[in-house]
């Protein structure tokens, strides 16, 4: 935040005292907020703009990044957007799921043990734990280079473990064998998506606002939070008792939660190369001589992790060898035009 005061000047023997404040993002983009004039016989204040114009822009300081939106890329918003709408509808689904695994532990039946149930929740978080270090241990290298990829998996291995939560009530002999593998899903899930994100942050950043980002991030999911909680309350109290409208409502949720994941994944224009990235370059390069923007090539990536495999597999046989000894040029002529 930015002020500018100007302090008291003589005119025609009268003392004028004049006090202005400045609010804004830098230097250059500053905005007059109000205008305090007093004199030996008169006393103003002057309120520049609307008072909402005022408060709203208070109020958006609390969820944007300073500077925003030329202090984050162009696909910040957009990926928002998709982002905040998929984590309200897992919020959803979590009070839902949630719901049918304290059922199955036994809540609210006099025939249940604390003992018991203490001990099914811990080795569900046990399980979750070393699925973790395993996961970390065999991908966490990989996690940078394809984060499309890796995000896109994660919230799908997430839908993966509240469907094995729904259904654990319906196999009581099962039961912890399904809530585990349930946990580890849900585990790849908070490494995967925690370490893409970072990425993700740091891409966003343009203005080494890295920090400021992800603390903006922080505040628009803990309100997404609070309304899926309650949105899924209400979801929850209404289909209490229906096991049909509970899994319609869950089946559609997740549908609609792998579509705004895609969505999202598809809004990031990445200005990094990965193997996939390079090999769409390198392949238009040897075709036409032409270097393709981040955005261009982002509309030819691939997201899905089979498709990509063998998508990369294929193209990485088809390259001619002879456009190897352009690839430094080929590299900083890709971060030039990102950087225009």
């Amino acid at each position: 935040m930015e002020s500018i005061s100007a302090f008291p000047h003589v005119s025609n023997k009268t003392s004028l005292l004049r006090l202005e404040e400045w609010n804004g993002s830098s230097p250059t983009k500053l905005s007059k907020t109000f205008t305090i004039k007093a004199s030996s016989s008169s006393f103003s204040i002057q309120r520049s703009g609307a008072r909402f114009t005022h408060l709203w822009t208070r109020f958006l300081q609390a969820f944007v990044p300073e500077g925003f939106p030329s202090s984050v890329t162009p696909d910040y918003v957009p990926f928002q957007i998709w982002d905040l709408l998929q984590g309200l509808s897992t919020y959803i689904r979590t009070m839902l799921s949630t719901q049918a695994l304290l059922s199955a532990i036994g809540v609210g039946e006099k025939s249940a043990t604390v003992i018991g149930a203490t001990f099914q929740w811990f080795l569900r978080d046990l399980t979750g734990m070393l699925g973790g270090i395993l996961f970390t241990f065999y991908q966490g290298s990989n996690l940078d280079s394809n984060a499309k990829m890796w995000r896109l998996v994660a919230d799908l291995m997430n839908d993966l473990g509240m469907l094995m939560d729904l259904i654990s009530p319906l196999f009581p002999s099962a039961f912890v064998f399904i809530v585990c593998l349930g946990s580890i899903s849900r585990s790849f899930t908070g490494v995967a998506s925690g370490a893409t994100r970072a990425a993700l942050t740091q891409h966003f950043a343009l203005q080494d606002n890295a920090a400021d980002i992800s603390a903006k991030e922080g505040s628009q999911e803990t309100v997404a939070t609070m309304i899926g909680m309650a949105l899924g309350m209400l979801v929850a109290r209404i289909t209490i008792g229906h096991p049909l409208a509970i899994w319609f409502s869950f089946l559609s949720l997740t549908l609609f939660h792998m579509y705004a994941n895609y969505r999202a994944v598809r809004c990031l224009a990445l200005n990094s190369l990965n193997p996939e990235r390079s090999s769409i370059l390198l392949q238009h390069f040897s075709e036409t001589g032409q270097v393709l923007s981040p955005k261009q090539v982002s509309s030819q990536e691939h997201v899905l992790p089979n498709k990509l495999t063998s998508w990369i597999s294929k193209k990485a046989n088809s390259l001619d060898t002879k456009i190897w000894p352009h690839e430094r040029e080929l590299n900083n002529t890709f971060e030039c035009k990102n950087h225009v």
